[in-house]
């Protein structure tokens, strides 16, 4: 390890021992299947991997959420809990070294999850404020609950809300699945036997099709994805291409996308979007509120917090609130967080976990340190 040891980072563990949170130290090298499953493709193209000696795919450590709730089950610890940490991450990045420092907190099985949203944010702007003092601070939040409530209120099918659902985060991503949704592509040219299987969704034929293709071929099925998955995907994806949203449901999501609107209007302008176009937003837009007012009440400058609709992060396992702050004059976040209640799940817990968190980039707030010492 190369990276200089932060001169902060006392600081910072003082406020993580203040916030009554458990410092946890989380091994370097990590089993890579939950980072390529659950952390979404900007992450899984920058990891750095490797192989044990028995063929165990493994990474170097890239980010710390996945790691500190693996920790968490193998230790059978109760919950509510909270844990921090401070360390390096390893990932490829187009600006700075691919070995860094980051710290943050997740906070893991509080129920009331309005508060324990607020409570996240709370920590990672006290954070900053104690590292920057005097730095104007730039919030931006997203909801991905908000954004799959819209999603089902306008009808759409399963596919095309998860399709939707993955691309948010992603302004590219999500930029092309809704000009398919308002253009659907004409299906590929797919040979007479696999398009008849496709359009009669016969999976399991066309998963043995695929399978024999790929035996003569002499392609190994444990090489790549199976030939069920592959089956799977070109059923979806001719499903998706026979859905056209109607001109004034693609109106209103378009007309949802664009709320841009300071923290303490956004439940009046979520309302107001909701009864304009004849949706019901339900518990979703209920917890929203709630959210906000929780962050009201933290202090935190309401006003000057941005709620952007169209707003989300590049990581597949965040299921609510997301968030990034900023230097108020800056293009890079420092610090960037939000809900993940299905990871646990997926990562082995034997009960639903519901989890917050957050993490700072210690290396650009170091940066703009260095001009005032």
């Amino acid at each position: 390890m190369t990276s200089r040891y932060p001169a902060i980072a006392s600081d910072i563990t003082n406020l993580f021992a203040a916030r009554n949170t458990h410092a946890v130290e989380v091994a370097v090298l990590q089993p890579a299947d939950p980072f390529l499953d659950m952390a979404g493709e900007d992450l899984r193209r920058r990891i750095f991997l490797t192989e044990s000696e028995t063929g165990q795919t493994l990474c170097l450590r890239p980010e710390f959420t996945i790691p500190v709730c693996l920790d968490h089950i193998a230790s059978q610890a109760g919950t509510p809990r909270r844990y921090s940490y401070l360390g390096e991450v390893f990932r490829q990045r187009r600006e700075g070294g691919n070995e860094f420092f980051q710290a943050g907190i997740e906070d893991l099985g509080d129920r009331d999850m309005p508060q324990a949203d607020a409570r996240s944010l709370a920590d990672a702007h006290a954070l900053l404020s104690l590292v920057l003092p005097g730095q104007v601070l730039a919030v931006t939040l997203g909801d991905q609950t908000i954004f799959e409530a819209v999603l089902a209120a306008l009808g759409l099918p399963r596919g095309w809300r998860m399709r939707l659902a993955r691309a948010f985060g992603s302004a590219a991503m999500l930029e092309a699945a809704l000009a398919d949704l308002a253009n659907p592509p004409r299906n590929g040219q797919l040979a007479g036997a696999v398009a008849a299987l496709v359009l009669d969704g016969n999976l399991e034929g066309l998963s043995s099709h695929i399978a024999g293709g790929m035996e003569q071929a002499g392609l190994s099925a444990s090489a790549g994805r199976s030939p069920s998955d592959i089956a799977r995907r070109l059923i979806e994806k001719a499903a998706l291409r026979s859905v056209r949203l109607s001109n004034e449901a693609f109106s209103a999501l378009k007309t949802f996308l664009a709320i841009d609107v300071p923290l303490d209007g956004a439940a009046k302008a979520l309302e107001t979007f909701a009864a304009g176009s004849g949706l019901s937003l339900g518990a979703a837009l209920d917890s929203f509120a709630a959210r906000a007012k929780a962050i009201e009440a933290h202090g935190l400058p309401v006003k000057k917090i941005r709620y952007d609709a169209a707003f989300g992060r590049p990581l597949d396992y965040y299921t609510g609130l997301v968030f990034e702050i900023a230097a108020e004059d800056g293009d890079r976040p420092l610090a960037g967080g939000g809900r993940y209640d299905r990871l646990l799940t997926l990562l082995g817990a034997k009960t639903p976990i519901p989890g917050v968190g957050f993490s700072v980039w210690l290396d650009r707030i170091e940066a703009l340190r260095e001009p005032a010492q």
